[in-house]
């Protein structure tokens, strides 16, 4: 991983450890625990891409997340698989379109089970507009990364809706070995209507500026390039992770974005994780990261920072989509604060449960190892 990336991302999370294991024996976590006579709050399952190969994995999520107070809706999707894909495209692309029609309730949580491919497939079959506006209605909030980035900016392009990018169903909540800080920023963001998010991380000018939040997994949102189904966001702030590519090819994504005019329209560019190919690039081995970078600022002129811990990684941010954010850097780092985004009500959940997989995880070494869903877009 270049260097740019790497000791940013390790001061942040030592610091987001330690206040991680400091919070769980603070009174704040006994203020996550469900109230007695508290009306159901359901999550409804949506697998838009790869299949689910485990099916001790998928009892696990499901188990931790009804354990957390959830009723679970269309937990089949869990189980079906169709060639590389969690069922045909017309299954698939039922999880959103009955709600989007009315045929299925609305859920306050729209949960995806991992990433993978097979997501594009189903944008132009799905009615956004209607999903958005009962999402609105209802308050949802639909989480995912990786392929689900193209669900996330289809329902943001023609549903006027945001999201969050945060855990999956087989990556984190069912995986044997959770990331205790991963579940802890999930629960830190969903049970408020506000977040501020410190990455000590270099920036070459000092900054302050206000704007819409926007974007997610590189590969999925340059292919959108001149679709329907990829947001114009004006004076955006534009997020980009990815995995698994080399140097290069970032680059030639990052050209389709600026040939199709998409940077002219943002007053910075913000990058999470990239999780870089092991090939070396054959033609030069000292082109890397941090040449993309600086090519990058010169290109549009625009802010690049770098380092926001978010993307295929073990431990991860839970942040809003297409709401307001604010981004402030300095001489230490940067900081970034959303707003304006929908929650859950804490007292109505047992949210603290998702932390039981990880307490005797708070001294074990923590890997960067990727899991299958983090390997995979």
């Amino acid at each position: 991983m270049d260097s740019e990336f790497s000791s940013p991302r390790r001061k942040l999370l030592r610091g987001g450890m330690a206040a991680a294991a400091s919070w769980l024996a603070s009174p704040a976590l006994a203020q996550l625990s469900s109230s007695p006579g508290s009306a159901p709050v359901r999550l409804r399952f949506f697998a838009p891409s790869g299949y689910l190969s485990d099916p001790a994995r998928i009892e696990t999520g499901i188990n931790r997340l009804r354990t957390a107070g959830f009723t679970l809706d269309n937990t089949q999707a869990l189980y079906r698989r169709h060639q590389r894909f969690a069922g045909t495209d017309a299954e698939r692309i039922a999880d959103l379109q009955y709600v989007a029609s009315g045929r299925a309730t609305t859920p306050k949580v729209l949960l995806g089970a991992r990433g993978g491919y097979g997501a594009m497939r189903l944008l132009p079959h799905v009615d956004w507009p209607s999903l958005g506006s009962r999402m609105r209605e209802a308050g949802t909030l639909l989480l995912g990364y990786s392929d689900i980035c193209a669900v996330q900016l289809a329902l943001l392009a023609q549903g006027r809706t945001g999201s969050y990018a945060g855990p999956l169903l087989y990556s984190e909540f069912g995986s044997p070995n959770p990331s205790l800080f991963t579940l802890q920023e999930f629960i830190r963001t969903v049970s408020s209507n506000q977040l501020r998010i410190e990455v000590a991380a270099p920036t070459e000018r000092h900054i302050r500026l206000q704007g819409t939040w926007w974007g997610g997994n590189l590969s999925v949102l340059s292919s959108l390039a001149g679709s329907p189904w990829l947001p114009n966001v004006p004076g955006g702030i534009l997020f980009l992770e990815d995995v698994g590519e080399q140097p290069y090819r970032i680059e030639r994504m990052l050209q389709t974005l600026y040939l199709a005019g998409v940077f002219r329209q943002q007053q910075a560019i913000v990058f999470g994780t990239f999780r870089l190919s092991n090939e070396r690039d054959l033609y030069d081995e000292s082109y890397d990261l941090d040449t993309v970078i600086h090519t990058l600022r010169r290109l549009t002129g625009l802010p690049v920072l770098t380092g926001f811990p978010s993307g295929h990684i073990r431990d991860k941010v839970t942040m809003p989509l297409g709401y307001p954010a604010e981004l402030q850097s300095g001489a230490q780092g940067y900081s970034v604060r959303f707003s304006g985004y929908p929650g859950l009500e804490a007292s109505t959940l047992n949210l603290a449960s998702l932390l039981e997989a990880a307490r005797d995880m708070r001294t074990a070494p923590v890997s960067d190892a990727p899991t299958f869903d983090e390997a995979s877009n």
